[in-house]
C-alpha cells in the first residue's frame, strides 16, 4: 500500500468514535487499594468532552469507514465498557490509536502492535491513599492520593504530581498515558507515570500547604526509588510544594541527594534550567517547526499564550527573546489581550503577580499595558494570531476556538499543556491543514530536563547552566527529528511523532518478554 493510500484511510478513520482491536493478550493489573469502580465521572463542563461522542455505544459495532477498507478495529469497546467514568483517557487512547491505524495495518507486524496497543493502556499499577491535614482553624480535612504507574518498560516511572480539585484516577490516567510516548521521544531512559490529588491549593495558607505536602508524602515516600518512581511536579505544584515534600522524604528516610523528586531548588539537588525547562522546551520546538513547515522566522509573529503558571511564563519570555510578538496570557477568570504585543516589563509584572503574590490578572490590569477581558479565555475572543501555544489545560481548544482561530488565519497550534486541543478541535486543524504538534513533542523539554537533574544528582553533580541549556536545545531537535522522519513515511508531524514514541515502547517490552 503506497503511503498515499496510507493517508487517506488514515484521514477518512479519524472522524470515527468506535474503534476497536481484537486482541486477545494482555498482563495483569496491580493494585494498591481499589481504584476503577467508585470513582465519579470527569466533570465534562471543566474538561469541555462530549460524553457521548468520546465513549461511543455500549454495543460492538463496526462503522461505514471500517467496512470499506476491511479494517478489524475494535478494541477500544471493551475500554469503554471498563472505564465509563473516565472520557479524557479514552479520548487519549483513542486519539492515540488513530494515528496508529498504518502500523495496525502492516502485514507481518500488525497484530503485534494491535497487541501491545492495548497493554500499554492498561496501567501496571495504581496507588490510592488518603491524605489527611489540618487547617489553621485546627479543622482535620481528608483528601484522596494516587499515583499511576503506567509504564516502565524504558526506566522508572517518570510523571509529575498534579494538586487540583478535578483530579482523579481517571485524568491521572490520561496524564500517565501521554506521558509513556512523551518520555519515549526524549532519549532518555524514563517510563510513565502521574500522580497527584484533589486537594485545592488556591486560597490555602502556606502552612496549610506546607501540612498537606507532608501528610501526603508520608504515604508516598514509600513508592519512590531512583530506580522506580520519580515524580515532578504539574499544575499546583511548583518548587515550594516540591520543597516541602523533599523535606518530609529526607526526614522520613535520613537520606539526602537521592533523585527521589525533580524539579527541586538548586540548594539541594535541583538542575539549571529546569523551571524554565518545559516552556523554553516549546518555543525551541516551535523555532524548529516554523522555520522548517513555514519557511518563516519567529521574529514578528503574532503568538498566543495560554495560561500565566510556569509553562506559559517561560515560554513568553523565550518568545520575546526570539523577537516574537506575545498577544495575551490568562488565567482561569479571564484573559489579557496586548495587541502590540506584551512587553518585558509586562511579563515582569505578570510573574510577580503570579509567582509571589498568587493572584489573578485582573489585579494587574491597571498595570500593564494590555486589555483584560473577563470570563474569557485567548481562543473564544476574536483575535488575529499566527502561532497559537496553549499552555494551561487539558481540552481548552474545542471546536468553536478551532474555527475562529483558522478564520483568523492562524498557521499552527504547538501544545504547551497535555492535550489542551480537544478531539474535535485537531480534526478540524488538520483539515483546514493547520500545523499541530501534540503536546507530548512539544512540551517534553520539562521531563527531558528532569531526566538531566536525575542524572546530575546520581553523579552527586550540578552542571553548568548553559550546558544543560544546550542539552534541551539538542533534546528539543532530536524529538523534531524523529517527527519529520516518521511523517516522511506518510502522514503528518503529530502522526509521527505518536508512532515515533508507540514504536520505542513496543520494541523495549517485546524484548523484556512484556508482548509477543
Amino acid at each position: 500500500m503506497s503511503n498515499r493510500v496510507k493517508i487517506n484511510i488514515g484521514t477518512a478513520l479519524r472522524g470515527l468514535t468506535i474503534l476497536s482491536i481484537i486482541i486477545v493478550i494482555g498482563i495483569p493489573t496491580v493494585h494498591s487499594t481499589a481504584t476503577n469502580s467508585n470513582c465519579a465521572a470527569e466533570n465534562n463542563n471543566n474538561n469541555n468532552i462530549n460524553l457521548k461522542s468520546t465513549m461511543g455505544t455500549t454495543t460492538t459495532t463496526t462503522s461505514v469507514v471500517d467496512q470499506k477498507h476491511g479494517l478489524t478495529l475494535s478494541f477500544l469497546d471493551e475500554l469503554r465498557h471498563k472505564y465509563p467514568h473516565q472520557p479524557t483517557f479514552l479520548q487519549a487512547v483513542e486519539e492515540m490509536a488513530l494515528s496508529l491505524v498504518d502500523l495496525f495495518q502492516d502485514p507481518e507486524q500488525g497484530e503485534f502492535y494491535k497487541r501491545a496497543f492495548l497493554v500499554m493502556t492498561e496501567p501496571e499499577r495504581i496507588i490510592s491513599f488518603r491524605v489527611p491535614w489540618t487547617d489553621d482553624q485546627g479543622q482535620i480535612h481528608i483528601n484522596r492520593g494516587w499515583r499511576v504507574e503506567f509504564n516502565s518498560a524504558l526506566g522508572p516511572y517518570k510523571g509529575g504530581l498534579r494538586f487540583h480539585p478535578t483530579v482523579d484516577d481517571g485524568v491521572l490516567k490520561f496524564l500517565g498515558f501521554e506521558q509513556i510516548f512523551k518520555n519515549a521521544l526524549t532519549g532518555l531512559p524514563l517510563g510513565g507515570g502521574k500522580g497527584g490529588s484533589d486537594f485545592n491549593p488556591k486560597g490555602k495558607s502556606n502552612a496549610e500547604i506546607m501540612r498537606f505536602c507532608q501528610s501526603f508524602m508520608t504515604e508516598l515516600h514509600r513508592y519512590l526509588h531512583p530506580s522506580t518512581d520519580v515524580p515532578a511536579g504539574d499544575i499546583g505544584v511548583g518548587g515550594r510544594e516540591i520543597g516541602y515534600m523533599y523535606g518530609t522524604y529526607k526526614r522520613l528516610t535520613n537520606k539526602h541527594g537521592e533523585g527521589v523528586l525533580t524539579g527541586k531548588s538548586l540548594l539541594f539537588g535541583g538542575s539549571p534550567f529546569r523551571p524554565e525547562a518545559t516552556g523554553y522546551g516549546l518555543v525551541y520546538m516551535t523555532k524548529l517547526a516554523v522555520e522548517d513547515k513555514l519557511k518563516r522566522s519567529l521574529k514578528g509573529m503574532r503568538c498566543a499564550v495560554s495560561g500565566s503558571g510556569n509553562v506559559a511564563q517561560f515560554a513568553t519570555q523565550k518568545l520575546l527573546e526570539f523577537g516574537a510578538k506575545v498577544i495575551s496570557v490568562s488565567d482561569s477568570s479571564g484573559v489579557l489581550i496586548f495587541e502590540n504585543g506584551l512587553t518585558e516589563q509586562d511579563l515582569e509584572i505578570v510573574m510577580d503577580c503570579k509567582n509571589q503574590q498568587r493572584g489573578r490578572l485582573s489585579s494587574i490590569e491597571t498595570k500593564v499595558s494590555g486589555t483584560y477581558i473577563a470570563g474569557k479565555s485567548p481562543w473564544n475572543v476574536d483575535v488575529k494570531y499566527d502561532l497559537a501555544l496553549p499552555c494551561a489545560t487539558q481540552n481548552e481548544i474545542d471546536l468553536d476556538a478551532a474555527q475562529l482561530l483558522v478564520k483568523n488565519g492562524v498557521l499552527g497550534v504547538l501544545e504547551g499543556a497535555n492535550l489542551p486541543t480537544n478531539a474535535q478541535a485537531q480534526e478540524h486543524l488538520r483539515r483546514e491543514g493547520i500545523m499541530y504538534i501534540p503536546g507530548k513533542a512539544s512540551n517534553a523539554g520539562g521531563v527531558g530536563v528532569s531526566g538531566l537533574e536525575m542524572s546530575q544528582n546520581a553523579q552527586r553533580l550540578t552542571w553548568k547552566p548553559e550546558e544543560v541549556d544546550q542539552k534541551l536545545k539538542d533534546m528539543m531537535a532530536n524529538i523534531y527529528k524523529l517527527m519529520a522522519d516518521e511523517e516522511g513515511k506518510g502522514g503528518t508531524l503529530e502522526e509521527g511523532a505518536n508512532r515515533a514514541g508507540f514504536l520505542k515502547v513496543a520494541q523495549a517490552m517485546k524484548e523484556l518478554g512484556q508482548i509477543w
